[in-house]
């Protein structure tokens, strides 16, 4: 059963759509955490702290942030490879050029291959940068404020950050439409609310992740 739903076509569209709306829950979740940084180094440094103790004592320090990180790894990885497999079973399904051209396509709908190549690369990045500090020099474990503010006070920081934060708006955009037609959300008397939410969830997403860098380069938070 597990592997028909694998190898079909239908199962790796449904895989992609529920790791896509795990990883969008994760997100939401990501950019209120992050918007702690305007209350000061005190309210943002315990919240990475509480993130570390949270389920104790039921569970040990740190347990419940590697069980999230697990998950999300696997969720990345089966969207990812499911989104790879249907690209080569599409290509492989067409080999010659249309006749005739397409209807032109949204913009987040051309880039999401690109898009999704872009994010892949930004996640090894942002844990390299401030949750290994293997790529951030002057790196400190323990002072999660001031290694923002250090990443955002480089201009290579905020250039990475900001284009991956666009991208991820775009992917967010088309992938929740594309979740809620493949889990059979949508039809037609709920499609203009569901494209009205995807829109809004990409603004309040993109805008709420690049006020972060934005934040930091204008003095507000420093």
């Amino acid at each position: 059963m597990t592997r028909t739903l694998w190898d079909s076509t239908v199962g790796k569209k449904t895989i992609m759509a529920v790791t896509g709306l795990v990883m969008l829950g994760y997100l939401v979740a990501h950019m209120v955490g992050n918007l702690k940084i305007f209350f000061g180094p005190g309210e943002f440094d315990g919240y990475a702290h509480w993130l570390r103790t949270m389920g104790e004592p039921v569970l040990h320090y740190e347990w419940a942030l590697w069980i999230v990180r697990v998950g999300l790894v696997a969720a990345v990885v089966l969207h990812g490879v499911s989104a790879y497999q249907l690209s080569r079973r599409d290509i492989r399904a067409r080999p010659a050029k249309y006749v005739h051209k397409k209807p032109r396509s949204s913009y987040a709908t051309r880039t999401m291959r690109w898009g999704g190549i872009i994010l892949a690369l930004f996640i090894v990045w942002h844990i390299l940068d401030l949750t290994t500090g293997t790529v951030h020099t002057g790196f400190e474990a323990g002072h999660p404020y001031q290694n923002v503010i250090d990443t955002f006070s480089t201009w290579y920081g905020n250039v990475i950050y900001i284009v991956a934060v666009l991208a991820m708006g775009l992917h967010v955009q088309h992938g929740f439409w594309s979740a809620a037609q493949t889990l059979g959300v949508g039809n037609a008397t709920r499609d203009r609310v569901l494209k009205t939410l995807a829109n809004l969830l990409a603004v309040v997403l993109t805008v709420g992740f690049i006020s972060v860098p934005v934040a930091v380069m204008t003095g507000v938070v420093s």
